[in-house]
C-alpha cells in the first residue's frame, strides 16, 4: 500500500491514473470490506467522475496538492447528497444541502472521495458500531476494534481502502484507532482547522468553535499527515474572510539529534500494559540513540492527576450538552456556568505550565491509551465493561487519560505506529507545543525512517465468519 507522496509522483510521471487508483480502492472495498465494515456510505458513482475530471485536469497541465487521491471521510462530515446521522436511526434521511468546509478544502485540493467511514452512536465511544451500519473491525483482527470514534478512517486505511482520511479528535478519536489500526493520525492544535459541517445532528452547519474537539488527518504515513494538514489548516472563512491564511511555524528542529523529549510511560491514574511499555521504550531508544536528548522526569511537567480530572469533566459535560441523556447521568455529569469557569481557569493555568514546559523541552513522548486493541464489548452500559490491562480489569473509560493530556490544553499530538506485538499494533503519541503541529509531525517523519511506519495488516481469521451487527 503506497504513500499519498508515492501516489502522486506516480500520477505526475503518468505512471498511473487517477481512474486507476480509483477503480483499485473500490475493488479491495468490494473485496474486502465485508468483514472490516469501515465504509458506510459509499459514494462510488461520483468517485469515479471525479477521478476522470483529474486525470483531464493533470492533462490540462493542473497540479494541486491532492489531485486525483482517493480519500475517505468520516461519517460525521457533512457531504452534500449523502446522508449524515452520526450513527443515529432518527437521522437516516438527513442528507445535507452543502459540503463541511474540510470536504469543500479536500475537493478544491483535487481529492477523489469515495465514501463515508463508519462511527459509534453520537461519536460517543471508544469503539465503532451503531443500529445504522453495524460494527468495524479492526483489519489486523476482526474480534477487535479499530477504535473510535474515527474506527472506520483507521480501518479503511490499513485495509488500502483509500490513502488519506479525515477524522476528528475529542477523547482521543483520531490518535487511539491510529493506534489501534497501526496507521498514522494527527491532533491538530485546537482552532487551526475549520469545524464547520462537522456538528451533530439535527442542529445546522455552523461556525461556532468547539471546547475540546478538532478536525485532523489520518494518513499511511507521517510525511502523509503534513500533506494534508497543510490542505485543512485555517480558519473558517464564515468568521475570518476568504482572504485570511494561517501559517503555522516550521518544526523547531530538522535533525534527531537536535530535539529534546519528555518520556512518560506511567500515569497516576492507571497503569499501562507491558507491549505499550515496549512501544514507547522502542522509541525512547531511537531517540537516544539518534542523539537526542531524553528524559524521564521534570518539574516543569504539568501535573498529571490534575490534568485528567479537569478533562474528564470538561468532556462530560460538553457530551451531556449535545446529547439527550437519563437524569441520573445528567445529575453526574452537569456541570453550572459558574462550575465550568472554574475548570476553565484552572485549564489555563496548566497551558501556562505547558508554556513553562515548553520553553525547556520540543515534545512529549506518551501512550495513546494503556492498551493495543481490545476485544469487541457492545454492553449498553458503558460503566459495566472493562479493559484488561495486562490482568488488572478496569474501568472502561480509564483509556481517555491519556488521549486527555494534550485535549485539555489544546496541543497538538501525532499517533504514531511502533510496530505490531502479538498480532496487534501498538502507537505512541509525541505531543508538541501549542500552534507549533510542524514540530511532532516531524519528529514523527524521522522516526520513521528509524523504527519503521506503517505495516500493512496481516489478519486472523475472526471468531464469527460473518461480519458483527
Amino acid at each position: 500500500m503506497d504513500t499519498t507522496h508515492a501516489l502522486i509522483a506516480a500520477l505526475r510521471a503518468g505512471d498511473v491514473t487517477s481512474e486507476q487508483l480509483t477503480d483499485e480502492a473500490i475493488a479491495r472495498i468490494e473485496r474486502d470490506d465485508h468483514v472490516v465494515n469501515a465504509i458506510c456510505v459509499p459514494d462510488f458513482d461520483r468517485a469515479r467522475a471525479a477521478a476522470r475530471h483529474a486525470d483531464q485536469a493533470r492533462a490540462r497541465g493542473e497540479d494541486r496538492p491532492l489531485l486525483g487521491i482517493p480519500v475517505t471521510v468520516k461519517e460525521s462530515y457533512d457531504i452534500a447528497g449523502l446522508p449524515t446521522t452520526w450513527g443515529m436511526p432518527e437521522h437516516r434521511d438527513r442528507h445535507p444541502a452543502e459540503d463541511a468546509v474540510q470536504v469543500t478544502r479536500l475537493k478544491q485540493a483535487g481529492a477523489v472521495i469515495l465514501g463515508k467511514t463508519n462511527v459509534p452512536l453520537g461519536l460517543q465511544d471508544i469503539q465503532t458500531f451503531n443500529e445504522l451500519h453495524g460494527t468495524t473491525r479492526n483489519p489486523w483482527n476482526p474480534d477487535r476494534t479499530p477504535g473510535g470514534s474515527s474506527g472506520g478512517s483507521a480501518a479503511a486505511l490499513a485495509a488500502g481502502f483509500g490513502a488519506l482520511s479525515l477524522g476528528s479528535d475529542l477523547g482521543g478519536s483520531l490518535r487511539t484507532p491510529a493506534h489501534f489500526c497501526g496507521v498514522h493520525a494527527h491532533k491538530p492544535t485546537i482552532g487551526i482547522a475549520a469545524t464547520r459541517g462537522m456538528g451533530a445532528p439535527p442542529a445546522p452547519a455552523s461556525p461556532a468553535e468547539h471546547d475540546l474537539a478538532v478536525v485532523g488527518p489520518m494518513a499511511r504515513s507521517a510525511r502523509d499527515l503534513t500533506l494534508l494538514l497543510d490542505v485543512m489548516a485555517g480558519p473558517d472563512p464564515l468568521t475570518h474572510g476568504k482572504a485570511y491564511a494561517l501559517t503555522l511555524p516550521p518544526p523547531r528542529h530538522a535533525r534527531i539529534s537536535d530535539f529534546r523529549i519528555l518520556v512518560l510511560d506511567e500515569h497516576p491514574l492507571v497503569p499501562t500494559s507491558a507491549a505499550v511499555h515496549a512501544a514507547v521504550h522502542k522509541v525512547a531508544e531511537a531517540l537516544t540513540n539518534g542523539g537526542a536528548r531524553v528524559d524521564r522526569h521534570s518539574p516543569l511537567l504539568p501535573d498529571l492527576t490534575e490534568a485528567a480530572t479537569t478533562y474528564l469533566r470538561l468532556l462530560f459535560a460538553g457530551s451531556v450538552a449535545r446529547f439527550r441523556i437519563d437524569e441520573e447521568q445528567l445529575r453526574e455529569t452537569q456541570l453550572s456556568h459558574h462550575d465550568w469557569l472554574a475548570l476553565h481557569a484552572r485549564r489555563e493555568l496548566h497551558r501556562h505550565g505547558w508554556r513553562q514546559f515548553f520553553a525547556g523541552y520540543d515534545v512529549v513522548l506518551c501512550p495513546i491509551t494503556p492498551t493495543p486493541a481490545f476485544p469487541h464489548d457492545h454492553d449498553p452500559d458503558v460503566m459495566r465493561r472493562r479493559i484488561d490491562i495486562d490482568g488488572d480489569q478496569r474501568p472502561y473509560f480509564d483509556q481517555l487519560v491519556w488521549a486527555g493530556l494534550a485535549t485539555m490544553p489544546g496541543l497538538p499530538a501525532t499517533a504514531i505506529p511502533t510496530g505490531p506485538a502479538d498480532g496487534l499494533p501498538v502507537g505512541v503519541q509525541l505531543i508538541g507545543p501549542m500552534f507549533e503541529d510542524r514540530t511532532p509531525l516531524k519528529l514523527a517523519e524521522l522516526l520513521e525512517h528509524e523504527i519503521g511506519g506503517f505495516h500493512a495488516p496481516q489478519p486472523r481469521s475472526a471468531s464469527n465468519a460473518s461480519p458483527v451487527r
